[in-house]
C-alpha cells in the first residue's frame, strides 16, 4: 500500500503505517491541547497508540489463525480508519472462514474482558462519546472503544467481518457464490441505512455507509469472478500480442517498450526464450530517479514473480496472483518457454466476455483464433 512505512516486523508478519496516522496523532494532540495542554496533549496521544495497539492486536487474531490453515500474511497496515492485514488469500472452506473472521474481533472481547477486570467497573456510551475528553479515564475510554469495534466488525456487511461471518454460516447450507451475493445484498442494505441515518444524525454515518456499500460490491464482483473462472485454462485469458525485452536491455530499453505500447509489465527473457523476471512500470520509474537511462533492466526487475503452466487451472491461477502480490504472471510451455502473461486486468476483460458468450462458445472461439496454444 502506498505511503506506507515499515516499523516492526512481528511473528514473520511486517507491520507498516500509513502517513496520514501522523496526522492523526497530531490532530488529536492539538484538540487534547487546547483543551487541557501539553499533559493532556501527551494522553490524548497516548490514548490513540494504545487504540491501534488494540487494532493491530485485532488484525493478527485474523492473521494468525489464517496460519493455521497455511494461509501467510505479508504485512499488517495501520490507517486511520484502522487497521488491514493482507492475506494471501481467504480460507476455502467455511468453517475456516469462520474462525479467521471471529478471531480478530475475539482478541478485543479479550482485551475489554481484561480492562473490565482491572477497572473493576464496565464503561458505557458516555466514555465513547466523550473519547477527546482529556478528563475521561483512559483505560475507560480504551474498554467502550474495544466493546465498539467488536460491535462495529460483527455487522452483517462486507467488509467488516461479520459480513464474513454470515458469508461462512451461509455457505455452510448453499454455495459459495450465492451466499456471497446474499452477505453482499444484506450489507448494501445496511449502507444505504447508515446513509439515511447520517443525514438526520451524524455525517460519519454517510463516510461508513460509502465504505460499507463499495466493499460489499468488490467482495461480491471477486468471488464472480473466481467462480466464472473455474474450468478454464489459463491459455483462455492471458495476453499473447506483448512486447518482451532481452536479459541485456536496459532501462532506455525499457522507457521505449514502455511509450510505444500500453504494457505496464514487460518479461524479460534469455535467447531459449525463458523467463528471468518481469520490468513493471513503476519499478522502472523509480529506477529513472534514481539512475540512468544505461541501468541494466535486470538489476531492478522482479525476479522473484512465479510462473503458470498453460494448462494451469484459471482458478489455480487466480488465487496465485493473489498470493503473490505481483500484478502479472508469466504463463510458460511444457518446455518452460514463455507463451504469454496473465494480467488482472485482461482477466477482467475475459470475465466479460465468457459472461457474454458462454463458456463453450468462448472456447471454440479461442480454439479458432490460437490454434497452436490450445493443442500444446
Amino acid at each position: 500500500m502506498g505511503w506506507s512505512v515499515k516499523i516492526a516486523r512481528i511473528a514473520g508478519i511486517d507491520v507498516k503505517i500509513h502517513l496520514t496516522f501522523v496526522l492523526l496523532l497530531a490532530w488529536i494532540g492539538f484538540t487534547y491541547y487546547t483543551q487541557g495542554g501539553a499533559a493532556a496533549a501527551f494522553q490524548g496521544i497516548l490514548f490513540i497508540v494504545l487504540l491501534f495497539a488494540c487494532v493491530l492486536f485485532h488484525e493478527f487474531g485474523h492473521a494468525l489463525a489464517a496460519r493455521r490453515y497455511g494461509i501467510a500474511t505479508p504485512d499488517i497496515t495501520l490507517l486511520p480508519i484502522g487497521g488491514v492485514a493482507r492475506l494471501q488469500r481467504m480460507p476455502d472452506k467455511p468453517r475456516q472462514e469462520l474462525v479467521v473472521a471471529l478471531a480478530g474481533p475475539a482478541v478485543n472481547v479479550a482485551i475489554a474482558l481484561v480492562l473490565f477486570l482491572a477497572l473493576g467497573r464496565s464503561a458505557g456510551l458516555a466514555e465513547l462519546a466523550q473519547l477527546e475528553n482529556p478528563r475521561i479515564d483512559l483505560f475507560a475510554k480504551l474498554l467502550s472503544v474495544n466493546v465498539a469495534l467488536v460491535v462495529f466488525n460483527l455487522l452483517p456487511a462486507f467488509p467488516m467481518d461479520g459480513g464474513r461471518v454470515l458469508r461462512a454460516l451461509l455457505a455452510m447450507r448453499m454455495d459459495y457464490l450465492r451466499a456471497t451475493q446474499i452477505a453482499a445484498s444484506i450489507g448494501q442494505a445496511l449502507a444505504f441505512l447508515f446513509g439515511f441515518l447520517g443525514l438526520f444524525a451524524n455525517p460519519l454515518l454517510i463516510f461508513i455507509a460509502l465504505f460499507v456499500y463499495l466493499g460489499a460490491a468488490q467482495e461480491a464482483r471477486l468471488v464472480q469472478m473466481r467462480d466464472l473462472a473455474q474450468g478454464l485454462p489459463v491459455s483462455a485469458a492471458m495476453v499473447t500480442e506483448l512486447m518482451t525485452l532481452p536479459l541485456d536491455a536496459t532501462l532506455g530499453d525499457g522507457v521505449d517498450a514502455l511509450l510505444s505500447t500500453s504494457q505496464h509489465e514487460f518479461p524479460l527473457l534469455d535467447e531459449v526464450g525463458r523467463v528471468h523476471g518481469i520490468l513493471t512500470r513503476d519499478q522502472l520509474l523509480k529506477a529513472l530517479k534514481e539512475g540512468d537511462l544505461e541501468t541494466p533492466a535486470f538489476d531492478i526487475m522482479n525476479r522473484s514473480v512465479p510462473s503458470v503452466g498453460l494448462h494451469t487451472p484459471f482458478d489455480e491461477v487466480f488465487a496465485r496472483m493473489q498470493e503473490a502480490g505481483h500484478p502479472a504472471l508469466p504463463v510458460v510451455d511444457d518446455w518452460d518457454r514463455f507463451v504469454g502473461l496473465i494480467t488482472p486486468e485482461n482477466v477482467g476483460e475475459m470475465m466479460m466476455v465468457r459472461a457474454a458468450l458462454g463458456e463453450e462458445e468462448l472456447r471454440a472461439w479461442r480454439k479458432r483464433k490460437h490454434p497452436k496454444i490450445e493443442q500444446r
